[in-house]
Order: C-alpha cells, then structure tokens, then sequence
C-alpha cells in the first residue's frame, strides 16, 4: 500500500482519467467511483496496466446513501484519504422558463449536495490528520451563465460557493478545499493534462493564501 491516495468522485474518460493519472504518476493510490460498473472496470484496468494502483466503487452520485458508503469503503481499504476530487455532474439542457422544478432539484442533488457529502464523508480522517485536499470541478457557467444551459449554469455556481466557503471553514486547519473551474472545451481548446496539472497544483498547496479558485481558460 502506498503512504497516499486520492478518491476520484465521477471517473471518466476524460478530465477523471487524466486527473488519476497525474495522481498517480507520483505514487499516489486511487480510489475511483462512478456508477457504470462496466465503464469503470475497463478504466481501472487501463490505470493499472499504466502502473497504478487503483480500487474502484459503484455508486451513483445522486444517490447520497450510497456515494457515502463507496467513500467509506474506498477508505478501509486505501488507508487515510489524502485527496478527493469531485467530477460528477448532471445537465439538463432546457431554457429557465421552461425548466422543471424537479428537474434542477434532482440535478442540483449530483452538482451541489453530493460533492457536500463527500467532503463530509472524508472531513473526519482529514481533520484528524491536519491535513488534506478537498477538490471539485467547475465550469466557466459559474461565471459566464446562460439561459441555454440553466441548470448547469446553477449547478456550477452553487459548487463554486461550496468550493469558497468550504476553504474559508478548512484552511486554517491545513485542510484545502477549492475548485478548478474550466472556462472552456476541454479536449478543444484546454487539454485534459492541464486540467490534470490544475489539480494537482491546487491538491500540493497547502499553506499561505491557499486561494479557492484556480480558472482555467484557453
């Protein structure tokens, strides 16, 4: 077992994929969890067969019970969690006014409830430990929200306050919290290995103003 290791919430082919890499190029163990078995098994694979060491959970992130459990599991088996990164997200594309109720509440549920419950899920050991690295995923939407994407221009401002007042609660405490927030296309106009450098520059920086905000933008 390696002497770190980091739990990536919403594994994919594309920022989750270059996140763990970056994390575990320097040794770090991961932990991922998403909710499409198949998909995550065959990346799982790929990071192994890359040289990492990697467990992954099942969970869906809308379903709190459940994401808290694979937490928990991940944990008992990786050893104390140094890092989580929260990359889930839900989009509905549908104009405000035309934009169910329900709907944003259900979205609302993976963009801004559940990265609150997996930070909750890991606080204790990293409070305990003095230290540790609490970090979510933005989108430029926070800054720049439209009426096209409603629900995700909402989502990505209420993480984005998660990300400030959870750093304002932790970073007294060596605990960083903050988020990356992706002004652009990634794959297009912002490579996933910056996105990945982004994030682990943010994880490594645990002292002085420690900023809640890195923004990445082409």
């Amino acid at each position: 077992m390696t002497s770190l290791s980091m739990i990536i919430v919403g594994m994919g082919p594309g920022n989750g994929r270059a996140i763990a890499r970056r994390f575990g190029r320097e040794g770090y163990a991961l932990g991922l969890i998403a909710r499409c078995e198949d998909r995550l098994r065959r990346q799982a694979s790929d990071l192994a067969d890359h040289g990492c060491d990697v467990t992954y959970r099942v969970a869906d992130s809308a379903d709190l019970e459940a994401l808290t459990a694979a937490i928990h599991d991940l944990q008992n088996s990786l050893g104390p969690v140094d890092v989580v990164v929260f990359n889930a997200y839900a989009a509905t594309a549908d104009q405000p006014s035309e934009l169910a109720a329900s709907q944003l509440a259900a979205d609302l549920a993976i963009n801004a409830v559940a990265p609150l419950a997996a930070a909750q899920a890991v606080l204790p050991g990293m409070r305990t430990r003095g230290t540790g690295a609490i970090l979510l995923t933005g989108g430029g939407l926070a800054l720049q929200p439209t009426k096209d994407a409603a629900s995700l221009s909402i989502g990505k401002a209420a993480i984005r306050t998660l990300a400030f007042v959870l750093n304002e609660e932790l970073r007294d405490f060596g605990i960083r919290a903050g988020t990356v927030t992706i002004a652009g296309y990634v794959g297009q106009d912002i490579a996933t290995a910056a996105v990945a450098e982004a994030f682990w520059t943010m994880a490594q920086d645990r002292c002085g103003a420690m900023e809640a905000e890195v923004i990445l933008a082409p």
